[in-house]
């Protein structure tokens, strides 16, 4: 008997990777309209229908409808952006174009097409079928069998992968497929919104599936995790990882009946191929199926239409479709194999002499550094690449020596200070600070690609595969294919194989020297050139210097702090123990659950999980507060053990052991608005609401006994920046006469005089003037101040009387969006809002709550970020040697030497409040101490 082939196909995993592959170069017909995910998907389903010839075949889509996963868990894929309105357009165009090969579309409410398939591929094996499930989602790994696998598509070239048993299990260090739920449900997944545990990634799942087996044994025997910080995490957030594994797991029970006849493929309807293929202009797609297909009902000689992207014409010997896209659904690329270069290997030192003397000559040129790690401090350069001309570079092998190496980059300072040549580099900071280590200094001026590209496009990625890719069609060289793989088999740069090495790195310098001849002029063109050098690239310096001082961290302090939160936590327990008659795990959900529902009684609709279990998640707690004092308990148990898990106990282990200070690492491409972030640590998730949460910045303290801290922190900026931008005068009456704004608010709203205000009529007036920048609603209102919501609304109507200004600003914002696609801040920085024009109102109403807002943060961002270049001058001009050590939001953090105190306190109150000039007074709070928490 021939073997029954079942292809599965993911039809929204493989629609979202068709539209972001040609995302960048979109193929748009004489209608206007975006047919990439049309036009990918076809050429995916053709193929595989092409070469694999698949005797049974289904598509599978989502529903529409809430999943059982929703309904378990409320926030599940809550954090998925929103699907792209060209994408949800196409979702007809490819039903019919299923529908014209002759395919069954596969959709049951209530469940996803993950679920649908997992039935339908077990149900098929038992009738002996070979099952191919054609997805890119990893989640499908825990249904390989011997008859099932995953197939995922070809990409970027590469023939297709199918997946087995061996493959998962090798991947991810699983002696069964099905371990690979627990290994989601540990490790999370942030494209679902499942959370895992916290701080677990995928090495430590790896980890505890391999000790204990399953989740369930990891729970039970949890005190033998020999990392007493895992060890608390797990405990902590037993519940969660349970949640999260029953999230992650593929429901095999699907009421979908399983008939073969349903899924044999017999052929394509040429009619119905030619309708919709001419509706949507695909003739030469077209032209190549009815031939290779051998179809009667041949369509005619393809027209060229006319494109109406902007898109460059990357490949223009191409036919139209063509251009745009190969047979395995991806753009043409090129790459170090089939494009012609000249890297060069320079050792000596005249041949160094030599690369110098002529990069002097170049108005500019690009460089990378290679090294053996992240960390600037602690790690070293193994070697630098130059390149000042497309496919040409030079790279610099260097040694293990320190001295010898800061001898032989001692031959490039007057290259790197040259004032009229251009310094160009991808994430340049990065290789600013390592060779800062070796008293190599990198002068203005610079171009950092990165940064360039992410004012062009701030919501995309801003890697350098990603930027070669799309922009310059060329796909580079991967690091693992030198070093191995991410893991403890990776091997540091320095003992691979100088010439790969070479081929490498000077790759990236010449990518990086491409990529400015791209980017610079679209800075122009959105006359943004001003906001990339005089921000941007100044103020990359001034956190270069803030990154390598870091700042000091008491270890003693937080030792103290953890031991207090530790005999909180003890006495918590001892108080529920008592109120409860037993003692339990309080970190065991199963237990507690027990104890509170089945021993307690505190509920006697409590839920259950599908194992059975009750659930005691924070949501479910939080409703049942008002039955016994117990819950109160069991929720500060939970607060204080994560406080000293994720914070106190987990600061001192990121102190350097050079320097024995904690370095930061600021990014400044990763938000959309333009505001900082940074990372190890996440200094703006340092908790500041709760008392005990605030304790954590006492650990942050001064230098040494001659030092203090400082902070200074802008006043209701954003509130400032709307006054100034929307003209009202009533709010710049308020600023200009040093009246309390919110005070001042709620005389208008509540329409009664200034001294007659109450503490609940500014609290309430508080939450509309910082509501109404982030398009809060009548309903958001009442949630928030606990009005009702007719009343929230008469708030929000009579705001707007009071503040014409304001409501004027709003709608001039959004009419502003709606005919150029963006907004921008006060500096040109622009936020694209390309769902503006959405049919779907709520798509359409989160843009236009962006296109008040995104002015107002971002212009916010922009004031603090030349705040800190203009403070960092001053220093330097002063020869000052106190330093700026933290940006947080609205506030900078000193390390100030007490006797410079005074001038520093008259630097920053001048830069800070001087940084822009608006139609509103700047202010700002300031204040000193021997730490973090004393200054703020």
């Amino acid at each position: 008997m021939a073997t029954k082939k079942l292809f599965l196909l993911d039809a929204m995993a493989l629609i979202f990777r068709a539209y972001y592959a040609l995302n960048k170069n979109p193929r748009i017909n004489s209608k206007g309209q975006n047919t990439s995910a049309i036009l990918g998907f076809t050429n995916t389903l053709y193929e595989i229908l092409k070469k694999e010839k698949p005797t049974h075949i289904g598509v599978a889509f989502d529903t529409i409808e809430p999943t059982v996963r929703h309904l378990e868990y409320e926030a599940y894929k809550g954090n998925r952006s929103d699907t792209p309105e060209d994408i949800i357009s196409s979702l007809p165009y490819i039903k019919q174009v299923i529908e014209a090969f002759g395919i069954p579309i596969l959709v049951m409410p209530g469940y996803e097409a993950d679920d649908i398939i997992g039935t339908l591929a077990k149900r098929a094996e038992k009738h002996d079928f070979e099952v191919f499930m054609m997805t890119s989602d990893k989640d499908f790994g825990q249904l390989v069998t011997e008859n099932i696998k995953v197939y995922r598509p070809a990409r970027m070239g590469n023939g297709a992968e199918i997946i087995g048993i061996a493959e998962v299990c090798e991947k991810y260090q699983i002696e069964t497929p099905e371990q690979l739920i627990d290994i989601l449900g540990l490790w999370g997944d942030a494209v679902d919104n499942i959370p895992g545990i916290p701080g677990v990634g995928e090495v430590t799942a790896k980890k505890l599936v391999g000790q204990f087996g399953s989740i369930e044994n990891m729970i039970e025997k949890a005190d033998e995790i020999e990392n007493e910080k895992l060890r608390n995490k797990v405990k902590e957030h037993a519940e969660q990882a349970l949640l999260s594994k029953r999230l992650a797991t593929i429901i095999l029970d699907v009421p979908v009946d399983f008939d073969e006849t349903d899924l044999i493929y017999s052929g394509p309807h040429p009619e119905k191929i030619k309708e919709i293929f001419d509706e949507l202009e695909f003739k030469t797609l077209a032209q190549r199926i009815f031939t290779d297909m051998s179809l009667k009902t041949a369509p005619t000689a393809p027209q060229k239409a006319q494109k109406q992207s902007s898109a460059p014409d990357l490949f223009s010997s191409l036919s139209e479709e063509e251009q745009f896209v190969d047979t395995s659904n991806h753009v043409l690329l090129n790459n170090i194999h089939n494009t012609p270069h000249e890297y060069k290997l320079v050792k000596s030192d005249e041949e160094i002499s030599s690369m110098v003397d002529y990069l002097m000559k170049q108005p500019s040129f690009s460089f990378d550094t290679e090294t053996t790690g992240l960390d600037p401090i602690s790690d070293e350069l193994v070697g630098i690449s130059f390149s000042s001309k497309a496919h040409e570079g030079f790279y610099i092998p260097l040694s293990a020596s320190y001295d010898e190496v800061v001898e032989t980059l001692s031959r490039l300072t007057a290259l790197f200070s040259e004032p009229t040549i251009v310094k160009i580099g991808q994430n340049i900071k990065f290789d600013i600070n390592f060779l800062k280590k070796y008293n190599l200094a990198v002068s203005p001026p610079l171009f950092d690609t990165m940064l360039a590209h992410y004012i062009l496009h701030p919501e995309t990625r801003h890697n350098l595969n990603y930027l070669s890719e799309t922009m310059l069609g060329y796909q580079p060289v991967e690091i693992e294919s030198l070093i191995g793989k991410k893991g403890k088999n990776q091997q540091s740069m320095r003992f691979a194989d100088v010439e790969l090495v070479k081929e490498y790195a000077s790759e990236d310098a010449d990518l990086a020297y491409q990529l400015k001849t791209v980017l610079e002029p679209q800075l122009i063109e959105i006359e943004a050139t001003s906001l990339f050098e005089n921000i941007e690239m100044k103020l990359l310096t001034v956190l270069s210097k803030m990154e390598l001082n870091g700042v000091k961290i008491d270890n003693k302090a937080l030792e103290i702090f953890s031991k207090e939160l530790q005999k909180e936590i003890f006495d918590i327990e001892q108080q529920v123990y008592e109120m409860a008659g037993v003692k339990f795990n309080l970190a065991s959900p199963k237990q507690l659950g027990e104890v509170l529902f089945d021993r307690m009684k505190i509920s006697e609709n409590a839920k259950k999980t599908k194992t059975k279990q009750y659930q005691t998640g924070e949501d479910v707690l939080a409703k049942l507060r008002h039955k016994h004092p117990i819950i109160d308990l069991i929720l500060d148990y939970r607060s204080l053990s994560k406080l000293k898990s994720t914070y106190v106990d987990a600061l001192p282990l990121l102190i350097n052991s050079v320097t024995n200070r904690v370095h930061t690492s600021f990014n400044q491409a990763v938000t959309a608005t333009g505001r900082l972030s940074s990372t190890n640590p996440n200094l703006q998730n340092i908790p500041i609401r709760t008392e005990r949460g605030k304790e954590i910045r006492r650990a942050f303290v001064a230098k040494d006994e001659n030092h203090l801290i400082l902070s200074a922190d802008y006043s209701q900026i954003e509130l400032r920046i709307i006054a100034a931008l929307s003209k009202d005068e009533n709010m710049i009456d308020s600023f200009k006469n040093n009246i309390d704004i919110h005070t001042a608010t709620a005389a208008k709203v509540f329409n009664v005089p200034l001294e007659e205000v109450t503490k609940d009529m500014r609290r309430n007036a508080k939450a509309v003037n910082f509501g109404i920048i982030y398009g809060i609603s009548a309903f958001g209102l009442s949630e928030q101040t606990g009005a009702s919501r007719k009343q929230a609304s008469e708030w929000i109507n009579e705001y707007f009387n009071q503040y014409e200004g304001i409501k004027n600003y709003m709608d001039s914002q959004i009419a502003f969006a709606r005919e150029h696609g963006y907004v921008e801040t006060i500096f040109n920085r622009r936020r694209y809002l390309p769902d503006i024009l959405s049919g779907n109102a709520m798509v359409r109403g989160f843009a236009e709550r962006n296109a008040v807002n995104a002015p107002i943060q971002g212009s916010a961002a922009d004031i603090i970020k030349l705040a800190m270049i203009n403070i960092d001058n001053a220093f330097e001009k002063e020869n000052l040697k106190s330093i700026m050590t933290i940006q947080v939001h609205d506030e900078l953090v000193f390390d100030v030497l007490k006797d410079e105190l005074e001038k520093v306190k008259q630097i920053i109150e001048h830069e800070m409040t001087s940084a822009v000039s608006l139609e509103v007074p700047l202010d700002i709070e300031m204040n000193w101490g021997l730490n973090w928490l004393e200054a703020h």
